[in-house]
């Protein structure tokens, strides 16, 4: 691998590892906590929302890492197309490309980028580098693609049971916590 590929797996690995791991710690200590998130998850129509709320935020927190230090790859990858790929079916579905409108953007970019990271492979400068174990390529990038979307559909068989909904967008964490604070003020 070349110095450009390595600093390439670097600055991908460094902007989209810390972003995961933002995003589950953000559903266990946000605004809305555990209990929006919880929430959030409810209306989604995953089942039982408390054991998804959980295991979403800890799957963001262990892939953030294990993409930013750069760790068996290309697992964390796998597991970051398996939160998209159950993102998007539950909460962005039908909302269009935008994500400031609800649609299905940001996952698409996110699920990409670690797909592209699979491929690239972690690079010189991670802890794969330093043991010596660089996986990398085509295969690697199947493997996670395949291995989180598999995922994906079997969490969705067996836990998605969305309810009929009115016509109203779905709300995050944050929505919901100012809203369930301004009920108790009146």
């Amino acid at each position: 691998m070349s110095r450009g590929h390595d600093v390439a797996a670097l600055v991908l690995r460094t902007a989209l590892g810390p972003m995961l791991f933002a995003h589950g710690w953000n559903k266990v200590n946000g605004p809305g906590g555990l209990e929006g998130t919880t929430g959030w998850f409810e209306a989604l129509g995953l089942r039982p929302a408390g054991a998804h709320a959980r295991m979403a935020a800890g799957t963001e927190m262990a892939a953030g890492v294990g993409i930013a230090l750069g760790a068996a790859n290309p697992l964390p990858a796998a597991a970051a197309v398996g939160l998209m790929a159950v993102a998007a079916r539950t909460d962005h579905r039908g909302k269009g490309f935008f994500v400031f409108k609800g649609g299905w953007e940001y996952v698409g970019v996110v699920g990409g980028a670690a797909l592209a990271l699979a491929a690239l492979g972690n690079g010189r400068y991670s802890l794969d580098g330093l043991l010596r174990r660089q996986r990398a390529g085509v295969g690697h990038a199947l493997a996670a693609a395949g291995l989180g979307a598999a995922g994906a559909a079997a969490l969705l068989a067996v836990c998605y049971r969305p309810q009929s909904e009115p016509d109203g967008p779905r709300t995050d964490p944050e929505t919901e916590h100012r809203d369930h604070d301004e009920q108790k003020k009146q």
